[in-house]
């Protein structure tokens, strides 16, 4: 297998959008922790930053975290123990640039058509799978959508996944989301 970028992943909740259009803080779920790390752990991503600015709810991931990862749960379920390794807590996308020895290139994802030039997905995945490149931030939202500030970080903003509803309907889940953008981005298809 060729050596390819170090794909990462960054889940913010703060600040995102709610669907009034207020900035918030949006809570961690804990299937978004377990599937989002499994679906990483799948397709070989480096690491999985959860960015939350409330000690509340990065306490709550740090006891989940624990339990899969030194407590009963380990033994029980070691593969989810392997996924869950990758994944890392910080308050801040601020944070999370400060983990990178280079800096990362910041993908950022949006369902909502943000006049920002995109790139497509077989675009980023060439420049993924070419060996040495930069290290790779896909950054993904919750609620309703991440905030400008954390959009204005981005080099790059990854095309909208669409799908073929006659409506037009996109509201995936982040964990869908995540799942299908791997896929396309790193599957061996």
């Amino acid at each position: 297998m060729s050596k390819r970028a170090s794909v990462n992943i960054a889940l913010i909740h703060w600040p995102v959008f709610d669907r009034a259009k207020n900035i918030v803080v949006t809570n961690v779920t804990n299937f978004d922790i377990h599937d989002i790390a499994r679906a990483g752990r799948t397709y070989g991503v480096a690491r999985y930053f959860i960015v939350n600015r409330l000690k509340e709810q990065l306490s709550f991931v740090a006891r989940v975290l624990d339990h899969w990862r030194v407590g009963v749960g380990s033994e029980y379920n070691p593969k989810r123990k392997t996924a869950l390794g990758m994944v890392e807590l910080a308050e801040t996308l601020e944070d999370v640039l400060t983990k990178f020895e280079t800096k990362p290139v910041i993908v950022c994802t949006s369902a909502r058509d943000l006049g920002i030039p995109k790139v497509t997905f077989k675009s980023l995945r060439e420049k993924i799978w070419v060996p040495d490149s930069p290290p790779i931030l896909l950054v993904f939202g919750t609620g309703f959508g991440l905030d400008d500030s954390i959009l204005k970080q981005a080099d790059m903003l990854l095309e909208p996944l669409k799908g073929d509803s006659p409506d037009d309907y996109r509201h995936l889940s982040v964990r869908s989301a995540v799942s299908i953008v791997l896929d396309r981005l790193l599957g061996a298809w």
